[in-house]
């Protein structure tokens, strides 16, 4: 069997990610952790998200990953560092390749980052951008109400969601930013009523792409590349399957067609009772 690209991300979004590795690199098989009983991460203290990042690896540890992607921005500011130093494989977060393309985007133009609170608090995107870049200019806002609206299926036409953005956004649009970093990985969902609000002078930036382009090249540098082929997409998740395969293809981009429940005792006691529990959608 392929060695897969393990991903995870505490529900949904982390599937924008997915998204981008499967157009970048089709023949990986790919292995994903939604932590849908536990979302949001973003709420939580940093010693929680810490826990639950390593727990996330070491579930996906068990189907022998050659790279994992923290597809998480709160937990790519939180544990990061910490995963790396205790796990063996390559781990990629999201917010260190968004800071590089916030960098190219910019210029000389303020740079606004959105997020949710843990991310925003972490200050992960201000001292990634800044190490890039020392005298840049940002504005930062948490947008705590983004991920459960995009959670619920909700569009970004959706007459809520447009109100809400408008009320998060409309302080960035006036303080002049060029450069807008969707500093969550639901995000992009909502674009187009960012875009909306801020305008077409102002640059959205997604990670997604950018993570993509470095898992390329680092399993490229490494020798791990899958041979031709078109790589599976197993999805594992700790609750919800049925609601997770409905709307995850809105963030794939795709059907969805393989999603398992992991139970909490199959969490922690091993993953064979979680794929012989496996729900496929045909």
């Amino acid at each position: 069997m392929r060695r897969p690209i393990g991903v995870f991300d505490s529900g949904l979004g982390g599937l924008t990610v997915v998204r981008a590795l499967r157009r970048r690199l089709p023949a990986e098989t790919i292995v994903y952790f939604g932590d849908t009983a536990r979302v949001p991460y973003g709420i939580k203290s940093g010693r929680t998200v810490m826990r639950f990042a390593v727990e996330d690896c070491e579930f996906l540890g068990r189907y022998d990953p050659k790279f994992i992607v923290v597809a998480c921005n709160t937990a790519s500011a939180a544990a990061l560092p910490a995963l790396r130093k205790r796990f063996g494989w390559p781990i990629c977060g999201v917010i260190e390749p968004g800071a590089r393309a916030a960098v190219r985007a910019a210029g000389d133009r303020l740079i606004g980052v959105i997020g949710t609170e843990g991310t925003i608090a972490s200050g992960a995107y201000r001292e990634a951008i800044r190490r890039l870049r020392p005298g840049a200019s940002l504005v930062e806002k948490a947008c705590p109400l983004l991920v459960p609206l995009a959670e619920e299926g909700r569009a970004a036409d959706d007459p809520i969601v447009r109100a809400v953005v408008r009320e998060y956004l409309e302080p960035l649009r006036q303080a002049g930013v060029g450069v807008l970093v969707l500093g969550c990985t639901h995000y992009p969902l909502l674009k187009g009523a960012m875009a909306d609000v801020l305008g077409p002078a102002v640059a959205l930036v997604d990670s997604a792409e950018a993570v993509a382009d470095e898992v390329a090249r680092d399993l490229g540098q490494a020798g791990l590349l899958a041979p031709d082929g078109r790589g599976t997409l197993r999805c594992y998740v700790s609750d919800h399957p049925d609601r997770f395969r409905e709307v995850g293809c809105r963030f794939l981009g795709e059907k969805v067609e393989s999603v398992a429940l992991v139970s909490p005792e199959e969490f922690f006691a091993g993953a064979d009772g979680a794929a012989a529990r496996t729900e496929s959608a045909s």
